[in-house]
Parts: structure tokens; C-alpha cells; sequence
């Protein structure tokens, strides 16, 4: 049985229960979404507790089916199986965890030597082992920062390399790497990758099913707006979106995006893919989680 059914089953016992008590239990019906958002460690820590294990039970029991962490692969091999385990049984989907940031460095946009090459080789085969333990299919790759001494086009030639030879690991377990554009402006200063249009390129000329794109459409916004006709453009090459409002990188409803629209967009596109909870949270304590999980209803009802 499904979690899925679980809810619907759960949901008509407590209405039969209302009708002969005349009590509701609100906490037993499940809340539903359209899309698969995907909340991250320590959102809920007021409402479910500091153990992670609970955090995604609290999730689930409030109708999220998707979880992602980005320091998966800094979790210990116990922890990372528990999770896994936690969330099948959950019926659950995990979605990102960070396997490659070039953060600060120059080496991806700069190297193709033999020693790095074998670096990138044996990072993503540590990322297949982690994936196996929490069934992930995606992860999330950052090329790191611009050469300033070096032309664009001979950088854009090395990241394209350099992510075919990490293709060729990832594509050996269906593992999907997902490159992730940032904003230079508000976060990440002197960044090489910044934009859609030229994750596009890059993943075209790749060619490789193991690697897509990342939409965080908090960066986006930053970076270059139009949302919805960059979705569209890129719509081949995007595997995966996280969502935060801008300004102030907090949840739906809290800025100047239209998350409503764009989920019904993308929804309306056939996106069965996670979306991604990459924010924190406007206010303090369990009143500011629960005004997260409002704002996501909100948000998904199109």
C-alpha cells in the first residue's frame, strides 16, 4: 500500500469519525500537493525536534513526499543508510545533495590535466555510493568561480570536459548531475556559472542524459528575471527547480515572485520532478513552520 492510499484510507476514517463524534482531528488529515516540494533538515526543527528522523516524519505527516539536504555526503555512511530507509518507508523521494562545489576555486573553468580529471572521477563515485543509500537520482554540481586571466570561451571548452568525464561515472547508475546557476549579486560574486541560457549551452554540448540543469528560481530572479520564458527555453535540459522569494530568500508569498503561476506552469508542462525547498524562513519558532507549509498550500492551489 502506497502512502498515498494511506492518506486516503486515513482520510475517510476521520470522516467517519467526525460524523459520529462530531470531533475533527485536524492533525489526521493530510495535506496534498500538486508538486513534490521537498523541505530540507531543520526547517521543522521547532515543530518535529533537533533528529532528523523525525524531521521527515513531521514532513510527510504533513503531506510533503520529497525531501532534499545538500551535506548528504558529509553525513555519516549510518546516518545517510537510516535516512534512506526512513524515507522508503515514508514513501518519500529524496531529491539533491550537494556531490561537487567549486566554491572559491578556479580549477574547473582552468584544468583538464589527467590529476584533476581523476579527482572528478573518484568525487562522483563517492556521490553514486551516496545516492545508492538515500535513492537519489540527482545531485547538484557548481563549476566554481571565473578565471579573470583566462577567455571565456577556453573556460566554457574546460567545464564542458571536465563535466563530460564526470558524465561518464554518473551515467553508470542512471545518476543525474544537476548544474546550478547563482546569483552574482546578492550571494555569490565572481561566479562562473550564473545564468540559464548559458547552462544550456553547456549541457547541450555535454550531450549527456547525467547531465541538466538546476532552475533555482531565487537565483534566477537575480540573475536574469524573466522566469516562465527561461523555463520554456530551457525546458529540455531542467531536471530539477528549488524555490525561494526574493528578496530576502524566504518562502512563497514573502517577496515579488509569483510562485503560484509558476507552479502552475511547470505543473501544467508535465513536471513530475522534485521542487525544491532552498530557503529559510520568514519568522521564529513553530508559528514561522507553519506559515511555511500555508504558504506552499497557497502556493499549489491552481
Amino acid at each position: 500500500m502506497n502512502r498515498r492510499d494511506v492518506i486516503v484510507k486515513g482520510f475517510g476514517a476521520t470522516v467517519a469519525t467526525t460524523m459520529l463524534t462530531g470531533i475533527a482531528d485536524e492533525k489526521a488529515i493530510k495535506s496534498e500537493f500538486k508538486l513534490k516540494y521537498a523541505p530540507h533538515f531543520n526547517m521543522f526543527k521547532h515543530s518535529a525536534g533537533k533528529d532528523p528522523i523525525d524531521q521527515l516524519k513531521f514532513a510527510a505527516e504533513r503531506g510533503f513526499i520529497a525531501w532534499e539536504d545538500n551535506g548528504m555526503m558529509r553525513k555519516s555512511v549510518d546516518l545517510q543508510t537510516k535516512i534512506g530507509k526512513t524515507m522508503q518507508d515514508l514513501g518519500m523521494e529524496m531529491g539533491v545533495f550537494v556531490s561537487y562545489s567549486g566554491m572559491h576555486k578556479t580549477d574547473f573553468v582552468s584544468r583538464t590535466d589527467k590529476d584533476f580529471q581523476n579527482s572528478l572521477r573518484s568525487k562522483m563515485k563517492e556521490a553514486l555510493e551516496t545516492a545508492k543509500r538515500v535513492n537519489a537520482k540527482w545531485t547538484t554540481v557548481v563549476p566554481g568561480n571565473v578565471n579573470p586571466k583566462l577567455e571565456m570561451g577556453y573556460q566554457t571548452a574546460n567545464c564542458i570536459e571536465n563535466l563530460k568525464v564526470m558524465s561518464e561515472v554518473c551515467e553508470t547508475q542512471d545518476l543525474v548531475m544537476v548544474l546550478e546557476p547563482l546569483n552574482w549579486y546578492a550571494n555569490h560574486p565572481e561566479l562562473f556559472l550564473t545564468k540559464i541560457p548559458q547552462a544550456y549551452q553547456i549541457c547541450k554540448a555535454v550531450n549527456s542524459p547525467s547531465c541538466k540543469i538546476l532552475n533555482d528560481l531565487y537565483h534566477q530572479q537575480i540573475t536574469e528575471g524573466n522566469l516562465i520564458p527561461n523555463i520554456d527555453k530551457g525546458w529540455s535540459e531542467i531536471a530539477y527547480f528549488q524555490v525561494g522569494d526574493n528578496p530576502g530568500r524566504k518562502e512563497p508569498t514573502t517577496g515579488e515572485i509569483n510562485y503560484k503561476n509558476i507552479f502552475k506552469h511547470i505543473y501544467s508542462k508535465g513536471y513530475s520532478g522534485i521542487v525544491g525547498m532552498e530557503h529559510g524562513n520568514s519568522r521564529s519558532g513553530k508559528e514561522g513552520e507553519e506559515a511555511v507549509i500555508k504558504a506552499y498550500q497557497e502556493c499549489d492551489s491552481f
